[in-house]
């Protein structure tokens, strides 16, 4: 890390009367996982998919790798990639066909079939999205988001409704994707997942981010103000519990 890889300035989204991102502004580093965190209706998927390209820029300035979000978008879609949490696919497409079939709109040769075992799907390498469960789904939908080797890679609610041996799996994929060089931005509802995973976390409200910094120091400055847990923390959880009674071995 070091090197700015993502600027957003003053971002604004507005419907109607309504502001939805209201001057959000953050800079994250090359191989950094920033995590952004807030209640439903914060901004947080809004603010991503404006500088996914997926939506007008109201007011404002995003940039990626020095390429202007709204001036160049095809540039920036040659360099990220993304995972929403609904991702669609092709019905009758196998999963190497479908890879395939991405590569080719890219313009790229790819292995598919190394791209498939990087995330546990080899021996669906065959199968159809349909039949896949949902961990195997959340998996192979980042398998697309890699298909042209982003510098980027934005992840919205990676694991939301997996179970705790399929979430774990995917922090697990996430990290070694980290360790390729690859930015990673991702939303979470879960406040384990991010302190695991985020370098840095902002959090959202209201369309604004009122906190930013690391998971440490946001819960030391907590800690600092002379908050105290009602119920005492201990060594493990019920998950771990869980866990450690039946495995991590996937169950797809």
């Amino acid at each position: 890390m070091g090197q700015t890889i993502i600027e957003v300035s003053k971002l604004t989204k507005q419907y109607g009367k309504a502001t939805v991102v209201d001057g959000v502004s953050f800079a994250v580093e090359q191989g950094e996982i920033l995590g952004i965190l807030g209640p439903n209706g914060a901004g947080k998927t809004t603010t991503l998919e404006m500088i996914e390209t997926l939506r007008p820029i109201d007011g404002g300035s995003a940039s990626i790798d020095g390429i202007d979000v709204a001036k160049d978008p095809g540039k920036i879609r040659q360099i990220i990639g993304i995972q929403t949490q609904a991702s669609a696919f092709y019905d009758k497409v196998t999963l190497v066909e479908y890879l395939n079939l991405l590569a080719a709109i890219y313009a790229i040769a790819l292995d598919a079939t190394s791209l498939l075992a990087e995330v546990d799907l080899s021996d669906k390498a065959g199968s159809y999205p349909e039949k896949l469960s949902g961990g195997q789904q959340q998996r192979f939908s980042l398998a697309a988001a890699l298909v042209n080797n982003p510098k980027v890679l934005f992840l919205d609610e990676p694991t939301t409704g997996l179970d705790p041996q399929a979430r774990r799996n995917v922090w697990e994929l996430i990290k070694k994707i980290r360790e390729r060089g690859i930015t990673i931005v991702l939303t979470s509802h879960y406040m384990e997942e991010a302190e695991l995973l985020c370098d840095r976390i902002a959090i959202m409200d209201g369309g604004r981010i009122i906190a930013l910094d690391t998971p440490d120091n946001l819960i030391n400055e907590l800690i600092d103000q002379g908050f105290h847990k009602q119920k005492q923390v201990r060594q493990a959880d019920l998950e771990d519990v869980f866990i450690s009674l039946t495995g991590r071995e996937l169950r797809d």
